[in-house]
C-alpha cells in the first residue's frame, strides 16, 4: 500500500518501504514474529520487552506553547512548554526517520459514545506497538473505516533516540501539538506512551464538551447500576472492577458526561506482576492470542511465563481488547454513576480499609489523588514514601485541577452519587511490618458499598481523616475495619496517621484557592 492512497502525506510522511494500514491482530502478531520483536509464550499471548523504559518517561513530556493553547494550559512540572519551532524540528527527524521503515498504520477511535469519540491514527516503525494500538483502542468497521478522518496522529519511533540538547534532556520525547493533532513520540518502546498520550488529548477535550474525563475503571451492575473505581497504579482499580458478577466498562479510562458513562479505549493495560488464576481469573484467561505482554520473565523452552519474577520490572503488563474479559459491556457505555470508590495502597498502613466519605471529603480526595510507593520500586525509595496525583492522573491533565474536580462535584450533586475511600494497601503496621489488605475482605467491601449493605450499618469518624469508618461489613472481621486495632503498638499508630495527614495538608497547599469548604474537609493537622 502507498502512503499517498492513505493519507500520509498529510502528516509529512513520504516512506520509501512497504505500509501495512489497518492489518488484523493475526497478521500483526505473524509480523511481529517474523521481524524477531517477540515470542508466543503458552497461552498463544505475544510476549516482548521494552528495553530499558519500562514504564512511562514523564520528564520527556512536553506540550506546544502557542498563542492557541497557552493561556488554558495547567503550566509547571506536569505540563511542561515546548516552543513551535522546537517541535517543527522534532517533527522533521520523526519523518524523515519514519521515511525508511516498514509502517504500520492503526486508525480507530477514542470514545465507546459516538457523541463523543474522536477519530486517531497511530503510525508506528514496529507490528508489535501497532497491535497494542490495534487491541487497546477502538476498532472501527468497515464502513467506518472507510470515511475515517484522524482528529489526532501519532507518529512513533521508539528506536528513534533523542539529543537531549534538543530540549528534551534525554533521549526520550513524548511531544504533543494540541492545536495540530500531531503527536510524537521516540526513544522509548515502553506502549503505555501511545494510550496515555490519547488521555492526555481527551483530557483537554472533553471538558470543553461538558464531559468529565476520569482516569478510572467502571462496571455495571445487573440493575444497571454504575460504578467507578478511581486509582493509580497498584492500588487494584483493574482487578477490582473485572468482577464475575458485574460487566466491565472499561479497566482505566472513562468520560462522564450528560449520557452517561463511556469507555475512551476498546481495551485494558492491566500490571500483571504476581497474577494468579485463583486470585484474578479473568484477566488470566484474557492472556491469550491476540493480546501483548509486556516485559514478563519466559522460560523460552517451556514458553511458560513467570508472573511471580520482577527481574526485569514491577512494571509487567498485559494489553487485551476488553471483549477478552467475558461479561464486558460492548460497547462501552453506562448510565451516570451510583457509587464511586477511591483506591488507595497506604503503605503507612492507618488508613482504615474502607470509609465513607462526605461531598466535600469527595472532593478534597479527589484532588489530592493519594497512594504510596514502598521500598524497593524506586531508586533511593527506603521507607513508605506518599504520592500524591491529582485526580488521580495529574501526568494526564493539561488542565488545573480544580477543572475537573468542579465537573465531579456536579454529577455527585446531579446524581446523588455515594463516594467510598477504600485501602488496598497496609495494615497492622506500615510496609515491612505490617500485611497487605486481604484481597478477599477488599472485595466483601467493596460489593457491600455497592450493594448499599452499608447504608443499614452504624459508623464512627475516624479522629485524624474524619471520614466515617462502618462497624460492621458482611464477611469481613469487625477487628478489621479499625486500623489502630490492628496495630500491636496504639501510640506508634497515632504518630503514624498524624504524619500522613500532615502530607496530606502539605501537598494540597500547592492547588491555590480551592473552595474553603474542600479545604477544610481533610484529615486534621498534624500534632
Amino acid at each position: 500500500m502507498t502512503a499517498k492512497s492513505i493519507g500520509l502525506e498529510k502528516h509529512g510522511l513520504a516512506p520509501r518501504k512497504h505500509v501495512h494500514a489497518n492489518l488484523p491482530a493475526s497478521a500483526l502478531v505473524e509480523h511481529a514474529i517474523r521481524r524477531d520483536e517477540g515470542l508466543l509464550v503458552r497461552s498463544g499471548a505475544l510476549a516482548t520487552t521494552t528495553g530499558a523504559r519500562t514504564g512511562r518517561s514523564p520528564d520527556a513530556k512536553f506540550l506546544v506553547d502557542d498563542g492557541q493553547v497557552h493561556d488554558e494550559i495547567w503550566w509547571g512540572e506536569v505540563n511542561k512548554p515546548m516552543p513551535v519551532e522546537t517541535f517543527d524540528r522534532f517533527h522533521r527527524k520523526v519523518v524523515d526517520y519514519l521515511a525508511d521503515r516498514e509502517l504500520y498504520v492503526f486508525d480507530g477511535f477514542a470514545g465507546a459514545d459516538p457523541e463523543y469519540r474522536l477519530p486517531v491514527r497511530v503510525v508506528t516503525e514496529t507490528a508489535w506497538h501497532n497491535l497494542f494500538a490495534h487491541q487497546l483502542f477502538l476498532r472501527p468497521g468497515r464502513a467506518e473505516l472507510a470515511g475515517h478522518e484522524a482528529e489526532f496522529t501519532i507518529l512513533h519511533a521508539p528506536h528513534l533516540e533523542a539529543d537531549p540538547a534538543d530540549g528534551t534532556g534525554s533521549g526520550a520525547f513524548v511531544l504533543l501539538d494540541l492545536s495540530r493533532g500531531l503527536i510524537l513520540i521516540g526513544g522509548t518502546q515502553y506502549a503505555g506512551e501511545i494510550k496515555k498520550s490519547i488521555f492526555s488529548v481527551m483530557n483537554w477535550l472533553m471538558p470543553l464538551r461538558a464531559v468529565l474525563p476520569m482516569h478510572c475503571s467502571a462496571n455495571v451492575g445487573p440493575d444497571g447500576d454504575t460504578a467507578l473505581f478511581f486509582g493509580l497504579s497498584g492500588t487494584g482499580k483493574t482487578t477490582l472492577s473485572a468482577d464475575p458478577e458485574r460487566r466491565l466498562i472499561g479497566d482505566d479510562e472513562h468520560g462522564w458526561s450528560t449520557n452517561g458513562v463511556f469507555n475512551f479505549e476498546g481495551g485494558c493495560y492491566a500490571k500483571c506482576i504476581r497474577l494468579s488464576q485463583e486470585k484474578e481469573p479473568e484477566i488470566w484467561a484474557a492472556i491469550r492470542f491476540g493480546a501483548v505482554v509486556e516485559n514478563v520473565v519466559v522460560d523460552r523452552a517451556t514458553r511458560l511465563v513467570d508472573y511471580d519474577d520482577d527481574s526485569i520490572t514491577e512494571n509487567t503488563r498485559v494489553a487485551y481488547p476488553v471483549d477478552f474479559i467475558p461479561n464486558a459491556m460492548i460497547p462501552g457505555i453506562g448510565g451516570h454513576s451510583r457509587t464511586i470508590v477511591f483506591l488507595t495502597a497506604d503503605a503507612f498502613g492507618v488508613l482504615p480499609p474502607i470509609a465513607r466519605l462526605t461531598r466535600d471529603q469527595a472532593m478534597y480526595h479527589f484532588i489530592s489523588g493519594y497512594t504510596a510507593k514502598v521500598a524497593g520500586t524506586e531508586a533511593g525509595v527506603t521507607e513508605p514514601k506518599a504520592t500524591f496525583s491529582a485526580c488521580f492522573g495529574a501526568p494526564f491533565l493539561p488542565l488545573h485541577p480544580s477543572r475537573y474536580a468542579d465537573k465531579l462535584g456536579k454529577r455527585l450533586d446531579q446524581h446523588d452519587t455515594s463516594v467510598w475511600l477504600v485501602n488496598t494497601g497496609w495494615t497492622g503496621g506500615p510496609y515491612g511490618e505490617g500485611r497487605r489488605m486481604d484481597l478477599k475482605h477488599t472485595r466483601a467491601m467493596v460489593s457491600a458499598a455497592i450493594a448499599g449493605e452499608l447504608d443499614r450499618v452504624s459508623f464512627s469518624p475516624h479522629p485524624v481523616f474524619r471520614v466515617d469508618v462502618p462497624k460492621r461489613v458482611p464477611g469481613v472481621p469487625d477487628r478489621v475495619l479499625d486500623p489502630r486495632s490492628t496495630w500491636e503498638d496504639p501510640a506508634a499508630y497515632d504518630a503514624k496517621a498524624s504524619q500522613l495527614a500532615g502530607l496530606f495538608r502539605k501537598n494540597f497547599e500547592k492547588f491555590g484557592n480551592v473552595a474553603s469548604e474542600i479545604a477544610k474537609a481533610g484529615p486534621r493537622a498534624a500534632r
